[in-house]
């Protein structure tokens, strides 16, 4: 899917639904909730600082990291938005990782919305997004080794645990899981 004549935003018809939830892709409209998000104390420690301070640092982050991700693949970090409020949430995405053969699943939400089912609802959207509009046979995911709760949703979203590794240029060995 090519998004050549959109070089710098999602295509906007990728806006999916849930029960509760509207999930669009990032924009650079998103810096200045992706600059709280990712300044988050749990995000901090269980994904890693990112070193976004502002909210121009985010824009560059969605720039340089989100968006090419769509136009090469189609698919990337999605914004996710509760439909009763129209508030932003979180994000969840299917990511191109160096040092991962497997494109990788992986979520976080502001923590005043965590314990509600948004994680897993918004992550089974995306899996199913992965999988049959995008023809993926397989996803990981990875979480560090005391982050139990994402543990839990990996594992609910039909991962299996498989080995731990580490990324390039990381130090933090992570639980590795996978689609069978």
């Amino acid at each position: 899917m090519s998004l050549k004549n959109q070089p710098n935003q999602p295509k906007e018809n990728n806006f999916y639904e849930t029960e509760r939830l509207i999930i669009r892709p990032m924009s650079l409209d998103d810096g200045e909730f992706l600059l709280d998000l990712y300044n988050r104390p749990k995000f901090i420690q269980y994904i890693g600082d990112r070193h976004i301070k502002t909210v121009s640092d985010a824009e560059n982050y969605i720039k340089n990291k989100f968006l090419p991700q769509f136009e090469k693949l189609g698919f990337g970090n999605y914004m996710v938005i509760t439909k009763d409020e129209n508030k932003k949430i979180g994000g969840v995405g299917i990511f191109e990782r160096e040092g991962l053969d497997v494109v990788d699943i992986g979520f976080s939400l502001l923590e005043e919305f965590e314990g509600k089912g948004y994680a897993y609802e918004a992550a089974i959207k995306v899996k199913s997004i992965g999988m049959d509009e995008y023809g993926l046979k397989k996803l990981s995911a990875i979480t560090a080794k005391d982050n139990f709760s994402s543990q839990k949703l990996i594992e609910k979203l039909g991962l299996k645990f498989k080995n731990h590794v580490t990324l390039p240029g990381e130090d933090e060995e992570l639980r590795y899981y996978e689609t069978e």
